[in-house]
Formats: structure tokens, C-alpha cells, sequence
């Protein structure tokens, strides 16, 4: 995971130093293919979004339709300089604010289940489907390029994988089922899982229970965590002879942060195959898969990422191919393409996430991570003026993610207090009812600000008067 300045980033978005031959080429100025060939430049890549390959494919088959000021604004990459704020507080992400349509009146704080995405992603949507109503056969090739020249691989660039290792899906449990589906495993064989994971992540191994005759055990993990070294010291005490497949979230859905390249070692180790749900992770802080070394990763991108609804991704790594078959073609995968679901897919919603690729490029990972963690301990400071509060969200940037915060508040029904404070006061929260919490999840993001914070915490009191 690499940080703004070319050095290592941790999940909480603190640089640690590392040497000039250890950057990626991400950092050294762009990725090099296969064949050892340099890529585009950061700086051109940055600037080359949906209106720019359209307009290249538009040079071959005439002026594009999709219209001009649409997908300027539509893939509109930020400000330039692309410089990432200076500083996590409100004023420096004032710019990045503006990018959002914001109503004055709500105060939205639910984006682990939903992300509000940028202006500029929701125009590009539109002006797609209206390219496709006027000319369906023309936008369908430009719209097709976007994904094909910008899309797939900037993202595959943002996650430090190689493009051919990204398969894009609808969303993250679509990922999660292909993986597991892909998995080859013979009756016996155990998949180990935590107790934390996401019905999405846990059904698709019932399915190959009840078909394919694998077994399941889950490991019991506490909630929060207390350290790394208990996330890792749990599971490796219950892997097995017999494990074949450790399945876990990146980041839970209560915000608790594993231990992602530690985890993955120690199945390398012992030959199992790691298979990550990320849902949680990407968009919110720096992920770097080659680095992370995970043989699976899914991740919708409707989250954290702020892209449009129905787009997530699924991560093959290359060298396990032969362990995670396509499971939509015959024969042994030979890249992203093998994989691939079959159908027509949602053109205008997946050239879109060009838009969130360049706000995301643009203002950094890194940044993003310290701005959410800035937002989070805002919030757990505040929470100890609420009487009854007990924050469940460690403080420990190792084990808790930098924009989930989870709380229970002594006699206050969860599920009860969300649908009020959405009703009453605009302001949109989640409820945490699971890992025997009756608690409450506010998630923030660059565009939420310590003022709504402020009204989150006094409507809390008033509820827990």
C-alpha cells in the first residue's frame, strides 16, 4: 500500500518509509505490462478519462455521441494541480466537498452500506444512457472503449494488480460467489471462515456444502478486536489438516481491520487458499492486492469508492488460476476475460466509474484514509459526552478501519434509533444488531464534516434523554 509520497501507507494512511527500489511502478511514474513495456505516465493517466478515450474512438468511427459537455463534466478529472488536500480537517476538503451534490438539510453517514458518489459519476451515468438512446450502436463501442482502455485498467492501477487479474461484476457478493463457485475443492475438503463474515460471504459455501460436499467450520473472533496478534493467533489455532480455503473480510461490517497480508502468509504457508471480501476496504483506504498477496479479493464499488450502484469487482491473483476456475467457461483461465460473466452489462454505470477513478486518483488514497480516520476519532471524542455511550470501534489504527464507527448506547434500541434519527433528524445511520452488539454504525466520508458530527452527537443525547 503506498502512500502520496511513494512510501509504504498502512490502512490508517501513516506513511513508513521504504526504499526508491522497493516503489512500485505505480510510483515510479506508471505500470509496466507483461512484456516489461513502461505505461502510461501518473500524470497522463490521471488526465485521461471517459471524454478523452471516447473522443480517440470517435476519431475512428466519426464524432462521438456522447455529448460534449455531459462527458466533460462526466469524467471531469479534479482541480488541477490533481494534489491531494494538505490536511484532513473541513476546510482543506472544502474543494472535494463541492464535487457532491450535498442537500443542506441530511446529513448522510451510511456509506458502508451505500456511498454518495460525485456529481460528475452521476452525470456520466446519464449522459451514457442518453448516448445509448440516440445512437445505440456508436455509444455502445465508445462506452465499451471507456470500460475497456480506462475503467478496467485504472482500477487494476489503484489496487496494484495487474489488469488482467480484474474481472469486473455487479457488486461484491456477485465477486464473492464466482470465487467461491471458481474454488476446486473434493467432498472433505474444509473451508475455514470467521464469525464475523457477511451473509454474502458465508452463502455461497453453504451452496458447495449442501452440493459439493465441503465442510465448513468458523472460528469465533471477538468483537472489536483486541490486536493483530489475536486475529492471526485465532485463526492459525483453527486451521486444520484439512483447511483447503480461509475465507474473511478485509474489514468487517462493524469496522474491525484483520490482519490482510499476515492472514494470507500464513494460508500461503500452509497451502490454503485466501479468499478476501473487501466490500469494506477498497475506496476507503490504500489497497495493494500484489502486496497483500490474498488469492481472491471482492469489493463492490458502490461503497467506499463512490461509484455507481451495481459495479464491484472480482480479484483472481495470476497464480491462482489453477485453483479458482471461471465458473462460466470450460478449460483452465487464462485472464480476466475467461472469467468474465456472460450477458450484456450495464455500459453508461461501468464508463461511469471512470468519474470515481478521478476523484479517487486525484485526491489519493492516502488522503481519503486520513481524512476518514480524522472524522472517526472526531466522532469517539464526541461520544464521551453522550451518557451511555460505550464505543465498540478500538482506537488502535491496526485493527479498526479509518471510517466505520460502531457504539451501543445503554437502553437505546438500535434498529429503532436509526429509523428516528433518519425521520426526525436527516441524519442517516445503520444499525449494528449482530456479533452480540445492539449497536449503532456511523460510517463518514472526505465529504462529511465535523459540524454534522455535532448534529449527530446532540440528537443522540436528546434520544438517550
Amino acid at each position: 500500500m503506498r502512500g502520496t509520497d511513494g512510501s509504504a501507507a498502512s490502512p490508517s494512511g501513516e506513511p513508513t518509509r521504504v526504499s526508491a527500489g522497493a516503489r512500485s511502478e505505480f510510483d515510479r511514474g506508471g505500470p509496466s505490462d507483461r512484456s516489461g513495456r513502461r505505461g502510461l505516465s501518473r500524470r497522463r493517466f490521471l488526465t485521461t478519462g471517459a471524454a478523452g478515450l471516447a473522443g480517440a474512438s470517435a476519431a475512428a468511427c466519426g464524432q462521438s455521441v456522447l455529448p460534449a459537455s455531459e462527458a466533460a463534466d462526466g469524467v471531469e478529472a479534479f482541480p488541477d494541480p490533481p494534489s491531494p488536500p494538505a490536511q484532513p480537517d473541513d476546510d482543506a476538503w472544502a474543494a472535494a466537498r463541492s464535487r457532491f451534490a450535498l442537500a443542506p438539510d441530511v446529513a448522510y453517514m451510511n456509506n458502508a452500506s451505500l456511498g454518495k458518489p460525485p456529481i460528475a459519476v452521476a452525470q456520466a451515468v446519464a449522459a451514457g444512457y442518453r448516448a445509448l438512446s440516440e445512437n445505440p450502436f456508436r455509444a455502445k463501442a465508445e462506452l465499451s472503449n471507456v470500460v475497456a482502455r480506462r475503467v478496467a485498467p485504472g482500477l487494476a492501477w489503484l489496487l496494484g494488480a495487474d489488469a488482467d487479474e480484474v474481472i469486473l461484476t455487479r457488486n461484491a457478493s456477485e465477486a464473492l460467489h464466482m470465487g467461491a463457485m471458481g474454488a476446486v475443492l473434493r467432498p472433505g475438503d474444509e473451508v475455514l471462515l470467521t464469525s464475523q463474515e457477511h451473509p454474502a460471504g458465508r452463502r455461497p459455501w453453504e451452496v458447495r456444502e449442501l452440493r459439493d460436499g465441503v465442510k465448513l467450520r468458523t472460528v469465533f473472533m471477538p468483537s472489536p478486536l483486541e490486536s493483530e496478534d489475536q486475529a492471526v493467533e485465532l485463526i492459525e489455532a483453527a486451521l486444520s489438516s484439512a483447511t483447503r480455503v480461509l475465507a474473511f473480510c478485509h474489514v468487517t461490517r462493524g469496522g474491525h481491520l484483520y490482519p490482510l497480508r499476515r492472514l494470507s502468509a500464513l494460508a500461503r504457508e500452509r497451502g490454503v487458499l485466501s479468499h478476501v471480501d473487501g466490500a469494506q476496504a477498497v475506496g476507503m483506504f490504500p489497497v495493494d492486492l500484489h502486496d497483500l498477496g490474498c488469492d481472491t479479493y471482492s469489493a463492490s464499488l458502490h461503497k467506499w469508492f463512490l461509484g455507481p450502484m451495481g459495479t464491484g469487482f472480482l480479484y483472481v491473483r495470476a497464480a491462482s488460476r489453477e485453483r479458482v476456475l471461471s465458473p462460466f467457461a470450460p478449460g483452465s483461465p487464462t485472464g480476466a476475460a475467461t472469467y468474465r460473466p456472460p450477458g450484456t452489462a450495464d455500459l453508461p454505470v461501468r464508463a461511469a466509474l471512470a468519474a470515481a477513478l478521478d476523484f479517487l486518483e486525484a485526491a489519493t488514497l492516502a488522503a481519503v484514509a486520513k481524512r476518514t480516520r480524522h472524522l472517526s476519532d472526531h466522532l469517539k471524542e464526541r461520544l464521551e459526552q453522550v451518557p451511555g455511550a460505550t464505543l465498540l470501534s478500538g482506537r488502535d489504527a491496526a485493527v479498526s478501519c479509518p471510517g466505520s464507527t460502531i457504539f451501543e448506547i445503554a437502553g437505546v434500541d438500535a434498529v429503532a434509533a436509526v429509523e428516528r434519527m433518519g425521520r426526525r433528524a436527516g441524519i442517516h445511520i445503520d444499525e449494528h444488531q449482530r456479533d452480540g452488539h445492539n449497536a449503532v454504525r456511523v460510517s463518514t466520508h472526505v465529504y462529511n464534516t465535523q459540524a454534522e458530527i455535532g448534529r449527530l452527537v446532540a440528537e443522540l443525547a436528546r434520544l438517550r434523554a
